[in-house]
């Protein structure tokens, strides 16, 4: 699933996002709203993730969505 994708249908993804990222809060994922930065962000400052292996892990959801969404 493409980032665009994601970003619009961000409140139905919340449940997927707290099962990959359980450190994620309904409030942090409300602040985020589907920006990619943003995420990237959290997984720094909440699992102490590198910048490259924050964009890894999300590169990876979208992948997953994208077998079981599309």
């Amino acid at each position: 699933m493409n980032w665009d994708r994601i970003e619009g249908n961000w409140k139905q993804l919340s449940g997927n996002l707290r099962e990959q990222w359980g450190k994620l809060t309904d409030d942090r994922i409300h602040i985020i709203n589907g920006k990619r930065e943003q995420l990237e962000g959290a997984l720094q400052e909440l699992y102490g993730l590198s910048k490259d292996e924050a964009n890894r892990q999300i590169d990876e959801f979208a992948k997953s969505l994208h077998q079981t969404k599309d």
